[in-house]
């Protein structure tokens, strides 16, 4: 009796590991399942989206909105070359990409140029297919630039095509890329704007350019979370000031 009774201990202890693993792939597998078909979060880490984004925000993208491509999956490693149950990006939308130049690294920007636009800037005045895009001075902002605070004019700007207005901020209208060529969006391409207008590497420059559709990752739904980095993660007791509670559950537009 005593013999029977360890054997069945033993086989009971295996099949308790068994299940536990089962478990473990199981909720894997749903996590890889969600985070490839249903939405993936991300952090902000730069601040070429404020006033509309913020150093320390945390998003959920929808990996929907656009159909899927290679990159919607981990790695990269699906055998997908264009997209499956594809939605063109709209105009206006906040959307993640892989950077075409370095497919490892995500960005985040703003659709402003759709496949056949002519783009341009000029004297800071975004311009689409020759006519300047609307934008409404608000007010001045402050954007913290390292160890400097750096005063800017905030503007709502509404794209053509009955777009929602948002907010975009620009240093002055004589920066680096505020006076461009004209940028011809090719076929299956989009083309990219941060709305830190002035602080921003985006498809005005070489190293980002247009972006291939297949390239998308999804839209830029809401935040789950934000803090300011204002707290170390050793300082625990100041955790509970640096987060900016009034962001959390926000939609992003």
């Amino acid at each position: 009796m005593k013999q029977t009774s360890l054997s069945s201990q033993s086989g009971g202890s295996n099949s308790d590991w068994g299940e536990a693993i089962r478990t473990l792939v199981v909720a894997a597998l749903i996590a890889i399942g969600f985070r490839s078909f249903i939405a993936e979060p991300f952090n902000i880490p730069s601040g070429s989206m404020v006033p509309t984004l913020l150093v320390g925000d945390y998003l959920f993208v929808s990996k929907s909105s656009y159909g899927y491509s290679r990159f919607s999956f981990p790695f990269g490693v699906a055998p997908i070359s264009d997209r499956l149950f594809s939605e063109p990006p709209e105009r206006g939308d906040v959307a993640v990409f892989r950077l075409p130049s370095d497919t490892a690294v995500d960005y985040i920007k703003r659709v402003v140029g759709l496949p056949g636009d002519k783009i341009q800037v000029i004297n800071g005045v975004l311009h689409i297919n020759e006519a300047p895009v609307t934008r409404r001075f608000v007010g001045n902002g402050l954007y913290k630039y390292g160890t400097r605070q750096i005063q800017t004019n905030l503007y709502m700007e509404t794209l053509p095509g009955g777009g929602v207005p948002y907010m975009i901020q620009e240093v002055s209208d004589n920066e680096l890329f505020d006076n461009t060529p004209v940028f011809t969006v090719p076929e299956k391409h989009y083309f990219m704007m941060g709305d830190n207008r002035d602080n921003s590497r985006d498809s005005r420059s070489r190293s980002v350019g247009f972006v291939p559709v297949a390239n998308f990752i999804g839209e830029a739904k809401f935040l789950f979370f934000s803090h300011d980095n204002s707290a170390s993660f050793w300082e625990v007791w100041k955790w509970p000031f640096s987060i900016r509670f009034s962001r959390i559950g926000s939609g992003i537009i």
